[in-house]
């Protein structure tokens, strides 16, 4: 539902920014509202649920989410629409950590673990499958609202069903402490980065607000290092921040969030501002992506127990960027382009890395952490698609200058960048490849 929903409002923006009157330069606020809480509370939530229980705090986070859904759908005002995403993000930071460390817990190390997330991933891409296809269908017969009323029924559901099929998990420690100055200095520090980053390309990187939100996450992240070295029970001990799987699966994470987030927002606007394709079109066309992304998770753990983690990692990333390449060639008219099949291809790479990354971070890994490194890798996915959601449109319409429907230079260009990111992520799987240990490349 998570995963549903981000892709299901990209669909529904164009139709959003004209019915409530949002400026082209705030819409992105959609986005990037959601974004802010959700990058911001996540290591917050990941740590919750060691702590207070992993499957007490998904549904927490279901109820605030749909709570949150209900208010974007009957939402008459911009204001109130974007307040209610940033509920909507606070409680998907609940869920996502919960729902991945329930996972990682629940299944031992080793091929049972890599198959599980696998199917994660999987489930994953067909929530973004089902966005695009349900967003245009909702949007097209009847309206955008529906695209957040969707989430209500869906969640109550799952709270309903949770505690018949899930089992409680928790961290086995005595001391039930949450570090509260760690989790108000780090949640600070990201959502500060997350809205600098998101508002650069409107404000101004030189802007006054953007330089205090930078100097504040700067500032929150130096008072969280120092804080925590002298914490008996920190929110984040050092020594898991210096794992290499951890680093290397939050920077490639964090990398695969800019350029799914921004091509997500700009492929949208490209075919229903430059192609006048309608919302439905829209959503069938960027689908074949999610399906392949859905056998990219299925077939995950198969292919890395022939050819390892690594190379999983090296070859999504690889395929990733030669997508892009290929949409660098967008047309500029006309019906369906056979270029636009490969979405397939990024597709491929964004779900295939996703999962690698997965494995790759939660590898020998305690299960009281679990929680927390599902915390810290979806903070690194959000910072990046907070960054790609303002970076690849802020180039589309720079390149345009300002108009859209003047050109595809501008969408071209925003592939480009898409291309960039993939293949800086490309350079970090080769680059960390000789680092990883023998049986991790071939769990």
């Amino acid at each position: 539902m998570v995963v549903l929903d981000f892709s299901i409002v990209n669909v529904a923006l164009p139709s959003i920014q004209r019915e409530l009157g949002f400026a082209g330069s705030s819409v992105q606020w959609i986005v990037t509202g959601y974004a802010i809480a959700f990058g911001g509370l996540l290591i917050l939530g990941g740590r919750t649920a060691d702590l207070f229980g992993r499957r007490r705090m998904f549904m927490a986070g279901l109820v605030v989410f749909s709570a949150a859904s209900l208010a974007g759908g009957l939402a008459h005002d911009p204001v109130l629409l974007v307040a209610s995403r940033f509920v909507q993000g606070a409680g998907a930071a609940l869920v996502a950590p919960a729902a991945l460390s329930l996972i990682t817990t629940g299944f031992p190390e080793g091929p049972r673990r890599t198959r599980a997330l696998g199917m994660y991933g999987a489930t994953a891409s067909l929530g973004f499958v089902a966005g695009q296809v349900l967003g245009g269908v909702l949007v097209q017969f009847t309206s955008w609202r529906a695209v957040f009323l969707v989430n209500v029924p869906v969640g109550l559901l799952a709270v309903a069903l949770a505690p018949r099929l899930l089992a409680e998990s928790r961290s086995g420690r005595d001391r039930r402490r949450l570090d509260v100055a760690g989790a108000l200095l780090v949640t600070t520090a990201v959502a500060a980065l997350v809205f600098a980053v998101s508002q650069a390309g409107t404000l101004g990187l030189a802007s006054p607000e953007v330089l205090a939100a930078l100097a504040l996450a700067a500032s929150s992240t130096a008072a969280f290092v120092a804080a925590e070295r002298h914490h008996p029970d920190p929110l984040v001990r050092p020594g898991l921040l210096r794992r290499p799987g951890l680093r290397t699966a939050s920077t490639m994470n964090a990398l695969l969030g800019v350029w799914n987030a921004g091509e997500m927002i700009v492929l949208s606007l490209y075919f229903q501002q430059v192609l006048h394709d309608s919302a439905l079109t829209t959503g069938l066309a960027i689908a074949p992506q999610g399906v392949v992304g859905f056998a990219a998770g299925a077939f995950g753990a198969r292919l890395a127990s022939r050819v390892g983690i690594r190379r999983v990692l090296v070859l999504t990333s690889a395929v990733a960027t030669v997508g892009f390449l290929v949409l660098t060639r967008l047309p500029a008219s006309g019906g369906y382009s056979p270029l636009l099949a490969a979405v397939m291809l990024v597709g491929f790479g964004t779900a295939g890395t996703a999962f690698g990354t997965m494995v790759t971070a939660s590898h020998g890994v305690a299960d009281q952490d679990q929680g927390l490194v599902g915390g810290v890798i979806n903070t690194s996915r959000q910072v990046g698609a907070a960054i790609g959601a303002a970076l690849l449109p802020a180039v589309a319409e720079a390149v345009n200058h300002g108009g859209r429907a003047a050109g595809t230079g501008g969408d071209r260009a925003a592939m480009l960048a898409g291309a960039v990111a993939a293949a800086l992520a490309l350079a970090v799987a080769l680059r960390a490849a000789g680092g990883l240990r023998p049986h991790l490349r071939h769990s």
